[in-house]
């Protein structure tokens, strides 16, 4: 059903009359040369769901979607996490093996594209593909139900190029608790604190986008290395439990660690949210749409097809406009709160609902000619755009090296 979706994709995008699209900002020379020379980092992505149907080819451009290697290199993205993620309900033995599949078509993906591409693992790594003008390729696993309780399932991982995993997905690990769960362990248990130790020991960033508030603080106490949230925005300006607190912000920059502003509407709008609170009817008629379009089992083509109705809906007024400034907003609040070294990017691309304005990778320049608008200074802007991750990755790896 995968191909159906993608075709389906291209008819809805067709459907929307173009009168409508918000115009993209003039991007001038300076923000171009700026983005040309600085390490843009994406902290997480989802596609490499698209990267498990074999009629995929990564090298094409696609109507569809939002990321390609034709449209990383049009935006300028430097490296990209590939998130290996599943649904929390799939657990044991099959998880770990699903997750080692997501892993095996990253690499070979990889493999397949060297000329535009390279396996990095480390900090250094990133920089060297910079260098050789090629796309740095990481590996994020996005929920620890994929380890099955099994510390040697991380050190498996950790040898395979896995950068970092985030401790829970939508639902409770059975080590610790998620955000979108009903609290079962108190944040994190003795075995949770023992596997994110070992994360620190194989050089893992530690990933609470998605951990419950005690499961953060539970992290931050026991981590030995600085600890990313790869995916999250900020709670104060939309009030969603998979954003942080300015609290929790404030914490995570004094131990080291960086928050990655998340694109999607629903973590950026305080009014989206409303709105789907107000009207679940709304949410069960775009569910249902999704259930006309594919199969129950192609996650791929239900995120995809969501996101397309998505932005139908803001486009007809169905639903709130979030514009791709929102993320700004964002950024500026992380800064003022978290400081400067300690905020990045992770978007979230083919896998969440995008702005308006941001509907692809070849928007980033967009973001870059923002942060030099608002007053941000060059050498601040490279932090925000890649610098900090890589600060991040290579805190990580030194305290790898102590333990």
């Amino acid at each position: 059903m995968r191909h159906f979706a993608f075709g389906f994709c291209g008819i809805l995008l067709a459907a929307i009359p173009l009168t409508l699209a918000p115009q993209n900002p003039t991007i001038s020379a300076h923000a171009r040369e700026l983005q040309s020379h600085s390490i843009v980092i994406d902290a997480h992505a989802d596609t490499t769901q698209r990267l498990l149907d074999p009629r995929f080819d990564l090298a094409a451009r696609h109507a569809d979607g939002n990321v390609d290697i034709p449209r990383m290199k049009e935006g300028g993205l430097g490296a990209i996490f590939f998130a290996i993620w599943i649904p929390g309900t799939s657990i044991g033995p099959a998880a770990v093996e699903k997750a080692l599949d997501q892993i095996a078509a990253v690499r070979e993906a990889v493999e397949r594209h060297s000329n535009d591409m390279m396996l990095a693992r480390t900090a250094a790594d990133v920089r060297r593909a910079f260098a050789d003008r090629k796309i740095a390729a990481l590996l994020g696993v996005e929920g620890g139900h994929m380890m099955n309780d099994d510390r040697s399932v991380l050190r498996a991982f950790a040898a395979l190029g896995v950068r970092y995993m985030t401790l829970t997905h939508w639902r409770n690990t059975g080590w610790a608790d998620s955000s979108t769960d009903k609290p079962a362990h108190n944040g994190l248990t003795d075995f949770g604190k023992q596997a994110i130790l070992e994360m620190n020991r194989n050089a893992m960033l530690v990933d609470v986008s998605h951990a419950s508030d005690k499961t953060f603080w539970d992290a931050l106490a026991v981590s030995q290395a600085p600890i990313i949230a790869s995916h999250s925005s900020c709670r104060a300006i939309c009030n969603a439990p998979r954003n942080m607190t300015d609290d929790m912000m404030k914490a995570l920059a004094a131990a080291g660690g960086v928050i990655q502003i998340n694109y999607h509407v629903g973590f950026l709008s305080q009014k989206y949210v409303h709105a789907t609170n107000v009207h679940p009817e709304i949410v069960k008629q775009i569910r249902d749409e999704v259930a006309q379009r594919c199969a129950p089992d192609d996650e791929n083509c239900q995120l995809m097809t969501e996101n397309i109705i998505v932005r139908r809906m803001m486009l007809d007024g169905t639903l709130p406009q979030v514009r791709w400034a929102e993320i700004m907003d964002h950024i500026d609040h992380a800064v003022k709160i978290a400081g400067i070294d300690h905020v990045g990017l992770g978007s979230d691309y083919d896998g969440s609902d995008m702005p308006l304005g941001m509907e692809d990778v070849t928007h980033l320049p967009q973001i870059t000619q923002a942060l030099i608008d608002r007053g941000y200074s060059d050498a601040d802007i490279k932090k925000i755009l890649g610098e900090n991750t890589l600060r991040l990755m290579a805190d990580g790896e030194r305290v790898s090296q102590e333990m």
